[in-house]
């Protein structure tokens, strides 16, 4: 039995598969947060700080691929977080492009559960014994918003998206950017630069909207 404060986000589009994956980490002892498509599993590990997170590589909305390089890029100090996918693309050129984006491993589907126990173990293991990465939370609402960047939408958009005002967007922005250490206005535009909004705006003194 593993440590149960080790959280693991679990990213699938097909629930079947995400269900039973979600179950048999369980039942070793961890508590899994699943998403079913790849922005909601982007604003889970900003909203969770996991210890690890287990990713599909071809879903609607955000592919796994995508999910890696926004967190990478709006997230410096979650980069560390071991990062698997799981895929049934076992061909060399998408096992490379993962790994260049900073993928720790892969899992062939269809699943061995010992085999991914086993690797889920050994990069949780080696997390430890390293201490890589501070634990980092954000709340719901900073997630959201930064999620909405990663999907490239300036504060504008989503404002409108969220009913809120642009200088409430600006302001949850400005603390998850603080959070997760994006000190610069290239980190925070990340790989999207012509749509990305800068996370590095200037706060004035009036309340938000809840």
């Amino acid at each position: 039995m593993v440590n149960p404060r080790h959280t693991i986000v679990c990213i699938e589009d097909d629930r079947e598969v995400a269900a039973l994956t979600a179950e048999n980490l369980t039942d070793r002892g961890f508590e899994v947060v699943v998403a079913h498509d790849g922005q909601e599993g982007l604003a889970a590990i900003l909203e969770t700080a996991p210890d690890l997170v287990l990713c599909d590589i071809s879903m609607p909305v955000m592919s796994g691929f995508e999910v890696l390089e926004r967190l990478t890029a709006l997230a410096p100090r979650l980069r560390d977080i071991p990062f698997l996918f799981m895929t049934a693309l076992t061909d060399r050129d998408n096992e490379l492009k993962g790994r260049h984006l900073g993928a720790d491993d892969y899992v062939v589907k269809p699943i061995d559960f010992e085999i991914l126990f086993t690797i889920v173990a050994a990069r949780l293991a080696r997390v430890a014994r390293t201490g890589l990465w501070p634990r980092v939370r954000l709340n719901d609402r900073e997630a959201e918003t930064l999620t909405w960047v990663a999907r490239g939408k300036t504060s504008v958009e989503i404002a409108g998206i969220l009913g809120l005002s642009r200088h409430t967007v600006d302001f949850h922005l400005e603390k998850a950017r603080a959070r997760l250490g994006v000190a610069t206005r290239v980190e925070a535009r990340g790989t999207r630069r012509d749509r990305i909004p800068s996370l590095g705006v200037g706060l004035g003194t009036r309340g938000v909207d809840a």
